[in-house]
């Protein structure tokens, strides 16, 4: 049982961040936000594949506008991606937001801060600092200290102004492609601060690569109990990306939707086409929103006995498999209709 780190609890639109609330997972439209129906489509997407929080860019005025009509039909929380433009926070603030993604110290004028930070008070918005290894303040980066301690300087800083200004509602992010020096800025300031943490490596790459990064990132850090929200960035469709953290996730009990589908990795014993059987299970059954494991073995070493926890599972045999519940043997059935007997058992057990 993971321990989780105490943070404050904070909440976004019906969503609630730190605390004892579950981990959640969100994820960023990559349309032009002034494109209202186009980012109103990605939204729902990302929705109906469990993603909790999303967060769009607003590059300019039109797209602060836009706040206004993409909030009204969002079936999720939304966060304003802003920066420079205290402006632009102001207006999205008045247009319904339900929380700003900025950096205190890249706004400008102290006393632009102060009429940021006054209409998110009044209005209850969250705001997260959200530091990045590769925009760090010119009097930080040019210290001679790891990269680590220079992001969490900064993300210090920031803290400072909002709480100078008796304000709160804050989350934190320090996110480097680099997964180390993630992890130790993570680690370094969880014991620094009260605020809930946003993990994420950034720019971790495309599918695969960047996959095999969060997953150390974020699983390192998740593993030691340290993170209240998470977003996997990928050079992808962001469905990809919310996929891929509900799967961190459950890979260490932390959050349970849908399911856990196991499967070995083929050897010689092998006698049916796994790999095949193995993506056609999980296609059949990603919709599936039920804390059920599925298992699709290779052969009777692998099969009902080292897959017995499963709830269902498939194991193969030679040009025939067998269909198994909790270790127990339902059915021997020939290859080419493993995969609709095993749905039909699945079926039968939901109704």
């Amino acid at each position: 049982m993971i321990k989780r780190r105490k943070s404050k609890e904070l909440t976004i639109g019906n969503v609630k961040i730190g605390g004892n609330a579950p981990i959640s997972v969100q994820s960023m439209c990559n349309t032009d936000t002034r494109d209202v129906n186009s980012t109103l489509k990605q939204i729902s997407e990302m929705a109906e594949q469990g993603c909790e929080l999303v967060r769009i860019a607003i590059l300019n005025k039109e797209a602060a506008s836009a706040v206004k009509d993409i909030v009204k039909k969002s079936p999720v929380p939304l966060i304003a991606d802003i920066h420079f433009d205290y402006k632009l926070a102001l207006e999205c603030i008045n247009n319904g937001i339900d929380a700003l993604r900025l950096n205190p110290g890249n706004i400008g004028k102290r006393e632009n801060v102060e009429k940021v930070v006054k209409l998110a008070k009044q209005q209850k918005i969250p705001i997260r600092i959200g530091v990045n290894a590769g925009s760090l303040e010119k009097t930080i980066d040019e210290q001679n200290i790891p990269l680590s301690e220079k992001m969490v300087l900064s993300a210090l800083g920031h803290i400072k102004i909002l709480e100078d200004l008796d304000f709160d509602l804050i989350k934190v992010s320090l996110k480097s492609s680099d997964v180390l020096t993630t992890i130790e800025a993570y680690r370094s300031i969880a014991d620094k601060i009260p605020y809930p943490l946003h993990l994420g490596v950034t720019e971790a790459g495309t599918l695969k690569k960047g996959l095999i990064k969060s997953s150390v990132g974020l699983g390192t850090l998740l593993a030691e109990g340290i993170g209240d929200t998470i977003r996997v960035s990928l050079t992808e469709n962001p469905i990809e990306e919310v996929s891929a953290g509900f799967e961190i996730l459950k890979s260490l009990g932390l959050r349970q939707r849908g399911v856990n589908f196991i499967s070995c990795p083929t050897c010689g014993r092998t006698q049916i086409d796994l790999i095949s059987l193995a993506k056609k299970v999980e296609e059949k059954f990603k919709n599936l929103d039920k804390p059920v494991t599925i298992a699709t073995m290779g052969c009777a070493v692998n099969g009902p006995g080292e897959a017995k926890h499963a709830d269902f599972g498939i194991a193969g045999g030679i040009g025939e498999g067998i269909i198994f519940k909790k270790g127990e043997i339902l059915a021997k059935v020939p290859e080419d209709k493993l995969l609709e007997k095993l749905e039909e058992i699945i079926t039968k057990s939901y109704k």
